[in-house]
Order: C-alpha cells, then sequence, then structure tokens
C-alpha cells in the first residue's frame, strides 16, 4: 500500500500557480470541476465521497433543517455527509478539514470552541491525533483562523500541525487544509501575489514531511475566488414583498424561517430559495429574478442539488455579485449577532466578519472580557459593499479551481475518490 498527502490550498487557481514555486514543482496544475455551489462544505464533501450533492446531502455551508426550524451553518458532525468517504478503512490523519468530528479517521484535529453556561466562550481544538499539539505548538492562532484579523499563522499552525503528526504518526493518508487566500481575496480587490507566496512555504512544510515518510502528494483547491462589487439584499427584497417574517424583541428582529411564505438562505453567489407555501412560487420567482445580480433561478435538479436539504428554488449570481443574508430593513433593528463574528447563529454566510469597525472598540471588549465583565464583540460592519471576493460559482478555467498530482488526476472533483483510492493502492 501506497501514501497519500492530500494538501488542500483553499482559493489557488492556474492564475495564481505562477506565484508558488513549491506547489508547482510537484507537476502539471488541472483546472476540474466543482459541484454547485463551489463552497468549502460542498467541495469537500464531493471529493471525499465521489457524489454530486443530490447524493451526499452537503448542498452549501449551510441550509435550512427542516425537521428543527433552523438554518444552520458550520456544523461539524460527519453524520450530515452521506454516503463511503474515500478514508474509511485507511489510516488518515485528517487536518483542518471539515466535517471531522464523528470521522472514520484515526487522527484529527478540528477548530472547536468551549461554550459556557453564561454564554461565554474559550478558544480551542479538538486534538485526537496523540502528538499534544498544543503543548509543542502553543494555542491555535483561533483570531487568525476567521474575522477580522484571519490572516497567515493559522494556516502555518495548520501546517506545523500536520508535519508534526505525519512524521510521529506515519498515516498512510493525510488531508491538511491551508485557508490563507481565503481572506485577503475576501477583503482586497487587489489579489496580492504576496499572500501566495506565503500559503506555498506553508504547504512546502507539508510537502517536506511528505516526503520524508514516502508520500505521493496531491494538492486540490475548492474553488478560485473572483472579484464582487454587486451584493444583492435577496431576503429584503422578500420581506418587502411581505414574505418573510421575522420576530422583533430585545436582541433586534429574528428571521422565523417556518412562519416564512419564503426566504433565502444566503451562501456566497448561490442562494437556496426556501418557499413553505408553494402557492407563491411564481411571485418569488419573479421577485428574485427582478433584482439587479441575479443571473438566473433554476430548479435544484439543474445543478445536482436535488436534495431534501436544497431550497426550492435555487438563486445564481452574476459573475461579479453575491448575495448578502440581511433580513431587516432598518439597521436599527439588526438583530444583536449581525455585528459580532457569529457563524453559526446567522442564517447566512457573512463575509463582513473579516472587517472591523474599530480596532479601539474591540481592544476595549476584549478588556471587558479579560475582567471577567459581560461583553459583546459588536465590531462587525454592517456595509457589503466592503466585500470585494466570493465565489460559489463555476468561473473561467483559470480562475477555477486546479488539482495536481500524478498518474493522470481527475477533470472533476466527483472523480478525486477512486483517483485517491488508485494512488493508495
Amino acid at each position: 500500500m501506497s501514501s497519500v498527502c492530500v494538501i488542500n490550498v483553499v482559493g489557488l487557481t492556474p492564475e495564481l500557480l505562477p506565484h508558488a514555486p513549491r506547489i508547482r514543482s510537484l507537476g502539471t496544475a488541472r483546472p476540474w470541476t466543482s459541484p454547485y455551489p463551489a463552497v468549502t462544505c460542498t467541495a469537500q464533501a464531493t471529493m471525499l465521497t465521489g457524489l454530486a450533492p443530490r447524493e451526499h446531502g452537503i448542498v452549501g455551508n449551510g441550509w435550512l433543517f427542516r425537521d428543527t426550524g433552523e438554518v444552520r451553518f458550520w456544523q461539524q458532525s460527519n453524520r450530515l455527509v452521506q454516503g463511503d468517504k474515500l478514508y474509511q478503512g485507511v489510516p488518515t490523519a485528517k487536518m483542518f478539514w471539515w466535517f471531522n468530528q464523528g470521522a472514520s479517521v484515526s487522527w484529527y484535529a478540528t477548530p472547536k470552541p468551549y461554550y459556557g453556561c453564561d454564554g461565554s466562550k474559550a478558544f480551542g481544538i479538538i486534538d485526537q491525533t496523540g502528538t499534544e499539539l498544543t503543548r509543542h505548538l502553543g494555542d491555535f492562532p483561533f483570531f487568525s483562523f476567521w474575522g477580522p484579523r484571519a490572516g497567515l499563522a493559522s494556516s502555518q499552525w495548520i501546517a506545523d500541525a500536520t508535519e508534526r503528526v505525519m512524521r510521529e504518526q506515519r498515516p498512510q493518508l493525510t488531508l491538511c487544509y491551508l485557508p490563507h487566500l481565503d481572506y485577503d481575496f475576501q477583503r482586497l480587490p487587489v489579489r496580492d501575489p504576496q499572500r501566495v507566496a506565503e500559503v506555498d512555504r506553508c504547504a512546502g512544510v507539508v510537502i517536506d514531511a511528505a516526503a520524508e515518510i514516502g508520500a505521493r502528494v496531491v494538492i486540490v483547491s475548492e474553488y478560485g475566488l473572483v472579484p464582487v462589487s454587486r451584493p444583492v439584499l435577496i431576503n429584503r427584497a422578500l420581506r418587502q414583498a411581505g414574505l418573510l417574517e421575522v420576530r422583533d424583541g430585545p436582541f433586534g428582529e429574528m428571521l422565523l424561517p417556518l412562519d416564512s411564505r419564503a426566504f433565502a438562505v444566503a451562501d456566497h453567489q448561490l442562494a437556496h430559495v426556501y418557499i413553505n407555501d408553494a402557492s407563491c412560487t411564481n411571485e418569488v420567482r419573479r421577485i428574485v429574478e427582478g433584482l439587479e445580480g441575479v443571473a438566473q433561478v433554476v430548479q435544484p435538479a439543474e445543478l445536482e442539488l436535488d436534495h431534501p436539504r436544497s431550497g426550492e428554488l435555487i438563486a445564481l449570481a452574476e459573475p461579479d455579485a453575491w448575495f448578502v443574508y440581511y433580513y431587516w430593513l432598518d439597521e436599527r433593528r439588526a438583530p444583536d449577532f449581525a455585528r459580532t463574528v457569529d457563524i453559526h447563529r446567522k442564517p447566512g454566510y457573512d463575509p463582513c466578519e473579516l472587517f472591523s469597525t474599530s480596532n479601539l472598540r474591540a481592544a476595549f471588549r476584549l478588556a471587558q472580557k479579560k475582567m471577567g465583565l459581560r461583553y459583546r464583540m459588536d465590531v462587525i460592519p454592517l456595509d457589503p459593499n466592503l466585500v470585494h471576493g466570493s465565489h460559489g460559482l463555476r468561473p473561467a478555467p483559470e480562475m477555477g479551481p486546479l488539482v495536481i498530482g500524478p498518474d493522470d488526476p481527475p477533470a472533476s472533483m466527483v472523480g478525486f475518490k477512486s483517483y485517491v483510492e488508485r494512488l493508495l493502492t
């Protein structure tokens, strides 16, 4: 049996590859086709199972859980992914890939805060690698993994952790996730090649460890980030039409998914439109199709998204547009979580979490936390025009995801499971 190391360099494209010499030295890059939506959870589930979203059920980074009436993003349970995974029966180290909890792997590490009964939160990871990662590497830099301070430190820590696990445990299959390009390529209008060089050095740490244990290296990316300049406020349009319902209260307006006739779960450049009243389907379609920045509205089956978790309709943005989850009409009634980094509570993806309204305010809130006082880290702006990059569609090949590997890697993510199985045997 052979050993394989898969390094997931999020956001790497053929266009950016010249700035990544270590990665480029591994072989010829091949553009490959992502599922819809081209987002982390759906892409990873497709790679791991060899199935389309209609079969594995991961229809986005988040969706409406119909039995509880909750929109939930960034869930970690491996049981949500339907179908056999490529690592079953293989001694595997799964380092920060998603859906890690409960995965049938030998070793894994994944971000997981601690939550107190008083609403407090302490950052940390689950380390099931047997290598005492935080003792040797220090605490995982959670604030550099997501939020206004997201940056290189998290990818460097993951690379160092992966190197340590590979050298100590010598897994047959290693899966390493390096998210560095995801941050500034959403924040800034200019794609700085320095960010590519930085993540290339992180990948080099893992590539060297792979060479030491005799593992063949495969590089993948999930999507390419494209420039955007037009936010699409899909839920506000549905609310103005009397289709979306909220509950006002002491913490602002809260979306009522089960009481709304229709609402959208915004996920980058794709939105699932859930319709509780079938009689208004044509009206919903007309409203969404009429929004500036919407390219088309389709049935889920047209995108291989016909799974019970999907919306009744799927909205696709124009290449320079993206969907915003905001549903309030008056900013003063925005829910309290809107101005915080709160990836699990928001009923949609929010890239504004990469920005901050005030460093001074953030420092004041941290001081409140250290003094043991109740606080709210309300430093996230409510201005979607700040966002300059997004993904979720299938852009031109040079701006889309890639795969680099030995022995003719597949042209589609659906073929990745059988490809890795072939390399392993």
